[in-house]
């Protein structure tokens, strides 16, 4: 049993964890061994979502420290065996680890997850999941921002390149053709 001064301590750092979270997720993990619990965890500090946390808190904890502050709206999920994980980056990077992880453990159920003050039902979490990463999203917006210049640059040295062209077949013709005019005037002053 947790003394006050624990409560308040766990009460504080959750606090202070959601408040610089980006997206907190809520599950049921009744009937989980405590190793597959643990495997999640080394599992997320492994994956692109390493800048995120797993852990199990009493939920008179979790509501009181959900008050007023930007996960308010998950206080309602808060019954039962209740799990958390926090997100302080890519979002998308957690939904897919947690997702994988209920699809292999059939026991272990997303609740809801909140993502910008937006509380999300079990089917958004799914759909969170299969978004590319942020990573991912940045090589992309990256590309797109490159490809215009690369265009231009194209577009910019191509007529200087189509006038060299014209000038190197110009002469080359213009060699044929003074070679030409040059016998044909060589056979007239024969005659």
């Amino acid at each position: 049993m947790l003394t006050r001064k624990e409560k308040e301590d766990q009460v504080n750092e959750l606090r202070e964890k959601f408040g610089r979270a980006t997206s907190v997720f809520v599950a049921d993990y009744r009937g989980i061994p405590v190793a597959k619990l643990e495997a999640l965890r080394k599992g997320l500090r492994k994956s692109q979502s390493s800048s995120s946390e797993f852990q199990v808190a009493k939920n008179s904890v979790l509501k009181r420290a959900s008050e007023g502050g930007p996960v308010e709206g998950l206080k309602g999920h808060f019954k039962g065996t209740t799990s958390i994980a926090i997100s302080f980056g890519d979002p998308a990077a957690l939904a897919k680890t947690l997702v994988d992880y209920a699809k292999d453990n059939e026991k272990f159920t997303l609740r809801s997850a909140i993502l910008d003050g937006e509380v999300l039902d079990p089917t958004a979490i799914s759909k969170l999941a299969t978004l590319p990463s942020l990573d991912q999203l940045r090589g992309n917006l990256i590309g797109l921002l490159q490809a215009p210049a690369s265009k231009l640059a194209r577009l910019l040295n191509e007529p200087g390149a189509q006038i060299a062209r014209v000038v190197s077949l110009s002469a080359k013709r213009g060699e044929g053709t003074a070679e030409g005019a040059g016998a044909a005037e060589g056979a007239a002053s024969a005659e």
